[in-house]
């Protein structure tokens, strides 16, 4: 192995730690000395490769990002526009963050918590996170509305609200009480709300 796919292994191998200690207690939690313990990497080897804590921190979000990306948002957009791709978006969201086994959480919204009292660029690109998500709802509630999926008097800021509570909620629930019975919950609770917002022609 050459040098150049050597230093980047390395670093594939801190990132991934990182990522799986953000995952289990908070991207605030993530250090440079824990990693080196995890890894068996020198502090000052990690340094090196990442060059500070803040900007492994930004690329743990955007691994994130790009796992977010694959498992979530790429294959609701394989479905219609409307009710279907946004029961889809939440259906998978809500799985993707009640899965305590795999301790695959939400770093945005866990981080919300973490940092909401503490300001820097962390907090800002968490924000920015949690606001970008939330605008991809909306416009796709946008979208089922404009299809006649959803009742035209639907205020999508509410509904988005609603469906980010019950994100907050599972995660509550899967990380703090460790309940089994987190998602099929959340997904009838999913149902029971979507069905105030159906409009007449989509009724089932």
């Amino acid at each position: 192995m050459n040098s150049t796919a050597k230093s980047e292994a390395t670093y594939a191998t801190i990132l991934a730690a990182a990522y799986d200690m953000a995952a289990a207690e908070g991207i605030g939690k993530v250090s440079l000395g824990e990693l080196a313990k995890r890894t068996g990497i020198s502090k000052s080897g990690i340094f090196s490769r990442v060059g500070s804590l803040e900007a492994l921190q930004s690329a743990v979000l955007d691994e994130y990002d790009r796992r977010f990306g694959e498992e979530v948002f790429l294959p609701s957009m394989a479905v219609p526009k409307g009710l279907p791709r946004l029961a889809l978006q939440v259906d998978l969201w809500l799985r993707k963050i009640g899965n305590e086994t795999a301790r695959g959480g939400c770093l945005y919204t866990a981080g919300a918590f973490e940092f909401d009292d503490v300001p820097g660029p962390l907090r800002d690109r968490i924000e920015a996170g949690v606001t970008r998500w939330r605008g991809s709802l909306r416009k796709t509630v946008l979208q089922a509305m404009e299809a006649g999926h959803l009742r035209p008097d639907t205020e999508p800021e509410q509904l988005v609200f609603e469906v980010y509570s019950l994100a907050i909620g599972v995660m509550h629930d899967a990380r703090f009480l460790h309940e089994d019975a987190v998602l099929r919950r959340a997904q009838r609770a999913f149902k029971r709300l979507i069905s105030t917002y159906k409009s007449f022609n989509d009724l089932e």
